[in-house]
C-alpha cells in the first residue's frame, strides 16, 4: 500500500510515567520516514491509579471477574492519552485528517507467557472505540491479546519494526537489536524477512521498583544511587541461575517475573547495583541463538533519550482508509474505526 502517516503510542511494564508518543510515514513493512516524537508525561492521579491496578491485577491473576479498577484505569489513561495525541498533533502542525492511523498499546496490566502446548493469557487495559471517537482517528489496539490468541507469546511487541529500524539503518543481516525496558528483549535479524525475538530477562523495572520503595525517587536517574553501592555477586549468581534464562525461545516475562525482591536486606545504593548489574549478563545468556552471534547491536533503554532524523520530516495528506458509513437517517455522523489488531503469521511465528 502507499505509505501513510501513522501515530504510534507505548507506554511500557516500567511504568515512568510517560506516553511515548511517535509520528511515522510507513507502508507497514518499511519505514519511510521519522516524523517528530515527545514524552507526555500522566499526571499524579493517573500514576497512582496505574501502580494501584498492577498490585490489583497480581492479586487477580486471571482468576476471577475482572477488579473494578480495571475500568476506571482503562478509562482515564485512555482520554488522557487521546488529550495528548491532540496536543501532539496541533503542536507539531499535522492536521488530523492527515493521520491514517493510531497505533494503541495500552497499559499492560498481566502477562502469563504460553507453556508447553498451552496458550498464555494477557490483559491490556485501553478502550480504542473511546479513542477512536475522541481523535477522530482510526484507531488500532490489543496488540498482545491478538498475539496470544493466536499462538503466540504476546511479547516482545516490536520485532517487525526492529527489523525494519535495522534495514533502514544499513545494517548487516545478522544484527540484533536489545531493548531495557521494565523487562529486556532481544531481536535478532536475520535478513529478508528472518527475524527471531523473546524476552531475555529483568531490565529496569525491578530497579525503579526499589528506588520507589525507598522513597528515592522514580528512578535512580543517571545511575547516581548505584555507583555509589557494591553489587552483591551471591544474589546476582542467584538471579543468573533462573530456568527462565536458560530455556529456548520463544518465552516471554511478566514485568514481575524478576522482582526488586532479590535486593531485600541489601542497602538503597547496594540494592540499586545489584539490579543494575542485572540486565546485562541475563541479555547475553540467551544471545547463542543468533548462529553466530550477532555482527552489530543497536541497544535502546526505556526512557532513554532518542535521536531524531536528521532529514526533515515532510507533511502532506496521507492515503486515508476508507471509513465506516452509519446508516441512512442516523443522528449521529460518521466515524473512525476502531479495530483489535489482528496479527500476521509472522508476528505469531516470531514471537
Amino acid at each position: 500500500m502507499p505509505p501513510i502517516l501513522a501515530v504510534g503510542l507505548m507506554t511500557g511494564t516500567i511504568l515512568d510515567g510517560n506516553i511515548d508518543i511517535a509520528l511515522l510515514r510507513t507502508d507497514g513493512e518499511e519505514i519511510h520516514e521519522f516524523g517528530p516524537w515527545r514524552l507526555s508525561p500522566y499526571d499524579t492521579q493517573l500514576r497512582a491509579l496505574l501502580a494501584d491496578t498492577l498490585a490489583e491485577a497480581r492479586r487477580w491473576n486471571f482468576v476471577g471477574p475482572e477488579p473494578a479498577i480495571f475500568r476506571a484505569a482503562e478509562d482515564a489513561l485512555t482520554r488522557a492519552q487521546s488529550r495528548a495525541v491532540g496536543a501532539f498533533l496541533k503542536e507539531e502542525g499535522v492536521p488530523r485528517e492527515d493521520v491514517a492511523v493510531i497505533g494503541f498499546h495500552g497499559q499492560t496490566v498481566l502477562h502469563r507467557a504460553a507453556q508447553g502446548q498451552g496458550r498464555g493469557a494477557t490483559r491490556q487495559l485501553g478502550d480504542g472505540d473511546l479513542m477512536a471517537r475522541l481523535t477522530g482517528i482510526d484507531v488500532v489496539y490489543d496488540f498482545r491479546s491478538a498475539d496470544v490468541k493466536a499462538g503466540g507469546q504476546g511479547a516482545p511487541l516490536a520485532p517487525i519494526y526492529h527489523a525494519a529500524l535495522l534495514r533502514r539503518a544499513g545494517a548487516p543481516p545478522n544484527s540484533a537489536v536489545l531493548n531495557l525496558g521494565g523487562v529486556g528483549n532481544i531481536t535478532w535479524w536475520a535478513g529478508a524477512d528472518e527475524i527471531a525475538a523473546f524476552d531475555t530477562g529483568p531490565g529496569n523495572a525491578p530497579l525503579n521498583d526499589w528506588t520507589k520503595r525507598h522513597g528515592l525517587g522514580e528512578m535512580d536517574r543517571d545511575g547516581a544511587l548505584a555507583k555509589g553501592g557494591r553489587v552483591d555477586e551471591a544474589r546476582l549468581a542467584q538471579w543468573l541461575a533462573h530456568p527462565y534464562l536458560a530455556a529456548p525461545h520463544p518465552k516471554s516475562l511478566d514485568r514481575f517475573d524478576f522482582s526488586a525482591d532479590l535486593a531485600n536486606g541489601l542497602s538503597p545504593r547496594d540494592g540499586a547495583a545489584t539490579l543494575t548489574a542485572s540486565p546485562p549478563p541475563a541479555s547475553a545468556r540467551r544471545s547463542t541463538f543468533c548462529r553466530a552471534g550477532p555482527r552489530a547491536l543497536l541497544s535502546a533503554a526505556a526512557g532513554g533519550e532518542t535521536q531524531r532524523s536528521s532529514r526533515p520530516f515532510v507533511r502532506g495528506r496521507a492515503s486515508r482508509p476508507r471509513r465506516r458509513r452509519m446508516s441512512a437517517g442516523a443522528a449521529t455522523p460518521s466515524r473512525p474505526n476502531a479495530l483489535p489488531f489482528s496479527p500476521c503469521a509472522l508476528c505469531a511465528g516470531c514471537h
